[in-house]
């Protein structure tokens, strides 16, 4: 057959194809790095306006949180409720208007204290007034007119944010009214939303932050211990931009917006993600490899156009094909025939190599029959002289033992005549516990010469099947031999039978033997590492077959560390 020869090219066109193609890579490197640079500076400062946008407006919801709940302390310390109570100290309806209070105007709690500082009145139990801090607060609202403000801290940490002003009774205070301002409910927004916002005050301390990490430490520690320049940052100069604009939490770089409060110099910092600036750039470089993978297609389709003059040969190449098909059909159709012819054969050598075997066996078995004939002998002799001596119980049980003998001999008979004899084929039910049992009576003679340790792992309940019985009993005593035949090198000999009951009956060998040599070729015909004379590898290939005719399967491997195993998979019969 001729093989299609491509068009060859000559030298100078190739060498001006391989400087194109690194001119279009080099461009195209240049046009993708150029290409990144501008998007992500676009980008990012469209993302820089966005999150000072959001940042404002986080810092003007804290601003009239703050600025709402400035009035509520002046309002109430003129409730002449809240006044009748301190005054007369019947404290039975203040709670329960202060509840009311609470509901109408969103605040976090409002707690009542009377002139010596006591909580005589909250909407909620309070007790984060701990000795050292209650004079400091309490003594602050009473000496100014106007509301003053406290961020509580207990332990160095923020614990709420409250107004307090002094109520008077003719220009005499009488007490306390405290409104504690609900940021809570705001910085769980934050961490609902998932956004990164820090609230800090003019010193820099942190007040509220979506990350609870975030509040034990100061912003300042926050941004420069979070910073780390990249090495594309280092390489380009990217580092020299300020630390307050980008910060590294967590391996993700931020950008740092800040608004201001309006509130005792508070500001409020929002850490914006680059993903979404730079899932955009990913966007547009993507489009821009797909448009330059299309000019390339069509640069290589105009280029692959040179080839259609070869054509010609390509049909002539895919008629030679067509020919080497139908010559191929042919081939098929002949090696078809002669594997029906090889079955054919296989069959006819399969009754010569049950003979060939029962005529090894037969001096074996000779000799096992010439055992029982010692013995009845014996018996005979024994029995003779006990009923000379009329002791006839014990003569019985001789003739008894006698009667046993006789039953084995006959069993062993009837074992070689019905190996000897083909199969009919036909299907019965079978224990092959019982299978097992029979081919090891069978090969008895054989075992006997061996000083092997037969180990049988059987179950309780019977293993029925549905098969031939004579198969079956000639697959396991090929089975037996050819372990017999891998462990004849070994000094201590095992061969282990274990039966296996479940949707199918299992029935595994295993030896301790040399293994097996090559698995491809275990259950091809004429397949033997025996010597001349020893075997002709027809023993697996034919057991093979009864199993498959069964509607079973047999299958081998190697064991570990050494041996074999034999595995025959038969189906269980049915309960009836």
């Amino acid at each position: 057959m001729k093989t299609a020869k491509l068009p060859s090219l000559r030298l100078p066109e190739l060498r001006l194809i391989q400087i194109l193609v690194w001119v279009g890579l080099l461009l195209t490197v240049l046009l993708l790095w150029a290409s990144t640079s501008f998007l992500t500076d676009r980008f990012t400062t469209e993302q820089r306006e966005k999150s000072l946008q959001r940042a404002g407006l986080y810092a003007s919801t804290i601003s009239a949180t703050l600025q709402r709940n400035a009035y509520v302390p002046l309002l109430l310390s003129r409730d002449q409720t809240l006044i009748y109570a301190l005054i007369t100290g019947d404290y039975s309806a203040t709670s329960s208007r202060l509840i009311s209070f609470k509901e109408d105007l969103s605040a976090a709690s409002i707690i009542l204290m009377d002139i010596n500082g006591l909580v005589v009145a909250a909407t909620e139990p309070r007790d984060i007034f701990v000795e050292e801090e209650r004079p400091g607060f309490f003594i602050r609202a009473l000496r100014e007119k106007a509301t003053v403000f406290q961020a509580l801290r207990i332990d160095g940490k923020i614990n709420g944010f409250y107004y307090a002003r002094k109520i008077e009774f003719e220009d005499e205070s009488i007490g306390v009214i405290v409104v504690e301002v609900d940021l809570q409910r705001q910085e769980n927004f934050w961490r609902r939303s998932g956004a990164n916002v820090v609230l800090s005050d003019s010193a820099g301390d942190i007040l509220l932050a979506s990350q609870p990490a975030w509040r034990d430490t100061t912003l300042q520690d926050l941004l420069t211990s979070t910073y780390r320049p990249t090495t594309s940052e280092r390489l380009f100069g990217a580092e020299d931009e300020s630390p307050q604009s980008f910060v590294h939490i967590n391996g993700q770089r931020l950008l740092v917006s800040e608004a201001s409060v309006g509130f005792l110099g508070w500001d409020l910092s929002y850490f914006a993600s680059l993903e979404d600036a730079q899932a955009r750039v990913n966007a547009f470089i993507a489009l821009e490899l797909m448009i330059l993978a299309m000019l390339a297609a069509l640069i290589f389709y105009l280029i692959s156009r040179r080839t259609t003059q070869k054509s010609t040969e390509i049909q002539a190449e895919s008629a030679e094909l067509r020919r080497l098909n139908t010559r191929l059909s042919s081939e098929i159709e002949q090696r078809q025939r002669a594997e029906q012819m090889l079955e054919t054969a296989e069959q006819s050598l399969e009754q010569a190599s049950k003979l060939a075997a029962l005529g090894q066996m037969s001096a074996s078995v000779s000799h096992e029959l010439n055992q029982p004939l010692a013995a009845m002998r014996t018996y005979l002799a024994g029995a003779r002289l006990l009923l000379q001596r009329n002791r006839t119980e014990e003569a019985l049980i001789s003739f008894q033992r006698i009667d046993d003998l006789i039953e084995r001999m006959g069993a062993i008979t009837k074992q070689l005549k019905s190996h000897a004899t083909k199969t009919t084929g036909v299907a019965i039910k079978v224990d092959l516990r019982d299978s097992v049992a029979s081919a090891l009576s069978m090969m008895a003679p054989q075992l006997g010469k061996t000083q092997v340790n037969i180990l049988r792992n059987f179950p309780d309940q019977p293993a029925d099947v549905v098969g031939d019985p004579v198969r079956i009993e000639q697959i396991i005593v090929n089975l037996m031999r050819n372990a017999l035949d891998a462990v004849k090198p070994i000094e201590d000999k095992r061969i282990e039978i274990t039966l296996t009951v479940g949707d199918a009956v299992s029935l595994t060998i295993q030896d301790n033997g040399t293994g097996i040599e090559d698995a491809s070729t275990l259950f091809e015909p004429f397949a033997t590492t025996k010597k001349p004379g020893e075997g002709v590898g027809l023993g697996l290939a034919i057991s093979a077959g009864f199993a498959s005719d069964m509607g079973g399967k047999l299958t081998g491997r190697n064991a570990t560390p050494i041996g074999a195993i034999f595995e025959l998979q038969l189906p269980r019969a049915p309960a009836q």
